[in-house]
Formats: C-alpha cells, sequence, structure tokens
C-alpha cells in the first residue's frame, strides 16, 4: 500500500509532501488498518480549516481525501504522522 500525505498552511505556510510504501514492513497491517479509517473519516472536498492550521490529502493507492486540523481523527493523525516522519 501507498500512502501520501501533503500538509499545507499552518503558520509559515510551508508545504510538506511524503509517501510511504508499506511494503515488506512489520507494522504494514496496523498502518493499512488506520489507512482505512482515515480514508473512511476524510472529505472529498477540502474543508474550512482554522487560520494557520494545517490542512491534509491523504492518497491511499489511488484514493483521495481531505482533513484538517484541528477536525483530525485519531487513525487520520496517527497515519499523516508517520508517513511525515517515516516517508520519503
Amino acid at each position: 500500500m501507498r500512502i501520501t500525505v501533503t500538509r499545507t498552511g499552518g503558520f509559515g505556510g510551508i508545504r510538506r509532501h511524503a509517501t510511504l510504501d508499506t511494503t515488506g514492513r512489520a507494522d504494514a497491517a496496523g498502518l493499512h488498518d488506520l489507512a482505512r479509517q482515515a480514508l473512511e473519516a476524510g472529505r472529498d472536498t477540502p474543508p474550512i480549516g482554522v487560520p494557520d492550521g494545517f490542512s491534509y490529502t491523504l492518497t491511499v493507492d489511488g484514493r483521495t481525501v481531505y482533513c484538517a486540523d484541528p477536525r483530525l481523527t485519531d487513525a487520520q493523525r496517527a497515519v499523516i504522522t508517520a508517513v511525515l516522519k517515516e516517508g520519503a
């Protein structure tokens, strides 16, 4: 599974983009479950965020959803954190 996260907004307006391929990872099953939950809770259109908050685009195996702070689910936050930390 390929999980891509794009983060925009924030105080500095710096854009971050990372992709994580879960193939061969020991934690792949857990990431797949979190990614599915994150997609289910996502929106088909970008939500209105808060001033200086982050907005996110999540793409999992070709399906894209949108979410924004401060209304992230626990699954969305976990997936975003993992991809931005460990992805390339």
